[in-house]
Formats: structure tokens, C-alpha cells, sequence
């Protein structure tokens, strides 16, 4: 079965208002864009954040909260 790839819906600079999902295993919050996920340390479950992407990589991102 071949995996099916696409280009990211986001890229380093992004500034995006995303929902936090979800904890990773870290305590990172989860939030997706586009089905795409992003990690967000210093968040919890059911914040509404703004957030800049940091680091993009082939299946998930890492964002910071921006202040």
C-alpha cells in the first residue's frame, strides 16, 4: 500500500489560531492544520492559541505560542 504524500499545509513563519486537541506523550499540545499536526509546548487540552511554526518536517510541525 503506498502512503499517500503531500507538501505541508504550513511552513517555518506561519502564523496561525489553532485549537489544542490533544497532549503528546512529551506534554506537548497537539493542534492540526489542515489535518496536519502541529506541536505546541506549554499548552492544554481546549486552548485556542496563536501560534508561529518553528520547525517543519515530512508528517509534523512544532509551533510556539506567540505572546
Amino acid at each position: 500500500m503506498e502512503e499517500f504524500v503531500r507538501k505541508p499545509p504550513v511552513k517555518v513563519g506561519d502564523v496561525r489560531s489553532v485549537k489544542i486537541e490533544a497532549l503528546g506523550s512529551g506534554g506537548d499540545g497537539i493542534a492540526k492544520v489542515s489535518g496536519f499536526v502541529v506541536f505546541v509546548p506549554g499548552t492544554n487540552v481546549g486552548d485556542n492559541v496563536t501560534v508561529r511554526v518553528v520547525k517543519v518536517l515530512k508528517k509534523y510541525a512544532f509551533a510556539e505560542v506567540v505572546e
